[in-house]
């Protein structure tokens, strides 16, 4: 039989034998010729391929990471994010005279409407800079309608580049405007990073010269959250794109997704979890009550890698410059000490608990003076580009149809209806939140 797998339906003797690929997958077409009602439940997809993607490949068990066959390492030593955001789009890297041209491209779309800029200057004054972008984000199908005939190779290729050009812009107004202060343009005589640093930080000077480690270490971080395989936010872009949307409402979607603490906030966590800890003597104390299950060691583990994260040694390099840079953070040492002794603690080892790329990037991102709510939406601006490869990459996968998942019903079963004045009171067992699911009722503001 070679390399398959025999499936036998018990109930009936029926029995199928299916090739593993060279992939380790099998196609689910096999329990249909088995019996057409059988279904696989895998609840978060733990188990399920729903592509087949030439983007970006993930060894979880190795801690290896390649972007269309290239190793990150290489990448984020020698490339910049707009010759990455290329290599994920186009399948290749760029000749340099393609690259000056897609340089251009970007770079002359980085303005957006003055519409735009209005339509962010009527949110309350205290948005969260994320949903701004969001919301953002799916405006801008209203100001170019032509982005629904997503099948015009032009068409769609000017929708990549506005997307990828006006990200930046966007995350700074939000920002610019959750502070109280006037936008600032983007400079056409600046690289992407620099742009963005420029946008967000100038204040009454013609020209913004930003410090070379500090633009070339968000240049570094943005090479290595431009893409990630098929986590939730990609996963949110295909699947409305599947629908054939425009490209602003999947990315809007897809941001939409990121927005999730347990997607996007996870370096605002690490953060968090750190300044709780506060000094390198109170870490042992408490890894304890991780270990005790009284907390969570943020910034530690994935759902994907059981090995170091190869993302994660780069960001502590980085980490190493920016401080060089800028002087060095009390939170560093406290990072620093816990990392060694979470590692030399057989109970994370054991667990396969080793730093991922979360765990130093809010350091560097907090050395550079960007407020904790910027967090999320500096994650945003590089990862649209991956977003846009895989919305390409599933338009021209003639084995994609709408998402269309099945369901393990467990509801209740078929029930009279009874008119309002002969029903009893009270909810269904199952209508009700679990305890989780709803924040204490001082984390959520109320507004009239």
């Amino acid at each position: 039989m070679g390399d398959s797998i025999t499936l036998t339906d018990n109930r009936t003797g029926t029995t199928v034998t299916v090739p593993i690929e060279a992939d380790d997958t099998i196609p689910s077409s096999a329990l249909r010729q088995l019996d057409p009602n059988l279904r696989v439940y895998d609840p978060s997809f733990v188990s399920t391929a729903s592509c087949a993607s030439r983007i970006t490949y993930v060894d979880g068990q190795q801690g290896v990471l390649r972007y269309r066959g290239y190793p990150i390492e290489q990448l984020a030593e020698r490339s910049s994010y707009l010759e990455v955001a290329y290599l994920l789009i186009h399948g290749e890297l760029p000749s340099a005279e393609e690259l000056v041209t897609w340089r251009h491209e970007i770079t002359v779309h980085t303005y957006v409407h003055e519409n735009v800029k209005h339509f962010m200057q009527q949110f309350q004054y205290d948005a969260h800079p994320m949903g701004m972008l969001v919301s953002t984000v799916a405006a801008l199908s209203t100001f170019y309608p032509e982005a629904k005939y997503i099948f015009d190779a032009e068409v769609r290729h000017k929708q990549i580049v506005r997307l990828i050009a006006k990200m930046p812009t966007l995350a700074a107004f939000a920002h610019r405007f959750s502070v109280g202060m006037p936008f600032v343009y983007p400079d056409n005589d600046l690289d992407y990073a620099t742009n963005f640093l420029s946008m967000m930080w100038r204040v009454g000077v013609p020209a913004y010269e930003a410090d070379p480690v500090l633009a070339r270490a968000l240049d570094v971080l943005f090479i290595l959250h431009a893409d990630h395989e098929q986590n939730c936010s990609t996963t949110a872009m295909r699947t409305v794109g599947s629908s054939h949307a425009d490209p602003y409402s999947a990315t809007a979607a897809a941001a939409a997704a990121l927005y999730g603490p347990l997607h996007g906030g996870a370096n605002e966590a690490v953060i968090r979890m750190l300044g709780r800890i506060a000094s390198v003597e109170a870490v042992p104390a408490f890894l304890e009550t991780v270990k005790r299950g009284e907390g969570r060691l943020m910034g530690f583990g994935h759902r994907v890698y059981k090995h170091y994260d190869p993302r994660a040694s780069i960001v502590k390099q980085t980490a190493d410059d920016v401080f060089a840079a800028v002087g060095t953070n009390p939170l560093l040492d406290v990072a620093l000490a816990l990392e060694e002794a979470a590692l030399a603690d057989d109970y994370f080892v054991e667990r396969q608990l080793y730093p991922n790329v979360d765990f130093y990037s809010g350091l560097i991102y907090q050395a550079m003076g960007f407020p904790l709510e910027m967090f999320t939406v500096l994650f945003a601006i590089p990862r649209t580009a991956g977003w846009l490869a895989h919305w390409v990459e599933l338009l021209g996968d003639r084995e994609q149809r709408i998402a269309r998942p099945r369901q393990r019903y467990t509801g209740a079963g078929e029930r009279p209806y009874l008119p309002a004045g002969e029903r009893g009171t009270g909810e269904a067992p199952d209508a009700t939140l679990p305890p989780t699911a709803a924040a204490p009722a001082e984390a959520r503001p109320r507004r009239l």
